[in-house]
């Protein structure tokens, strides 16, 4: 189920993140702006080795959010079961408002839901973080809960 293909939307590419990526996303998850909604706290250069750089394939799946070439994010998709599971997704700041963030989301669900066959995918944002909530519903997510300081919503395809 692993996923080692780019993944292409209107304004953004994704690919898989490989070990020649650890200095950029430790640069980035040690940047307490890139992680304040990613858990809050900047992490080290060991962390981000053993969570973002494809080491946790295939139950998760690792990208570079590019914008023009340009690493502007990161994202990952992981399984509750066949056919569902969650993204994450965070941009570096200069890459927020400009609608890379949904486009890459509607990449990476599309790719889940054509390719995967997945039914149901989620994302858990927090409810304080107004500007990722409406990046989500304009890829196509819907509110469902709260659950604690974070908002449940899901996407599911039409029909």
């Amino acid at each position: 189920m692993a996923s080692h293909v780019a993944l292409d939307g209107a304004l953004t590419r994704l690919v898989p993140t490989t070990e020649n990526d650890l200095d950029l996303l430790a640069s980035w998850f040690a940047d307490s702006d890139f992680v304040e909604h990613w858990g809050g706290v900047p992490l080290s250069r060991q962390e981000v080795a053993e969570k973002y750089v494809g080491r946790r394939r295939p139950q998760v799946e690792s990208f570079l959010v590019l914008a023009q070439g340009t690493a502007v994010g990161y994202a990952q998709y992981w399984h509750s079961d066949a056919t569902e599971g969650g993204i994450d997704l965070v941009l570096t700041s200069g890459a927020r408002g400009r609608g890379l963030g949904p486009d890459a989301a509607h990449a990476l669900v599309t790719h889940l839901c054509s390719e995967h066959g997945w039914r149901r995918v989620t994302v858990d944002p927090a409810s304080t973080n107004l500007r990722a909530v409406h990046a989500w519903e304009k890829a196509g997510f819907q509110r469902l809960a709260q659950e604690g300081p974070d908002l449940l919503m899901e996407w599911r395809p039409a029909g």
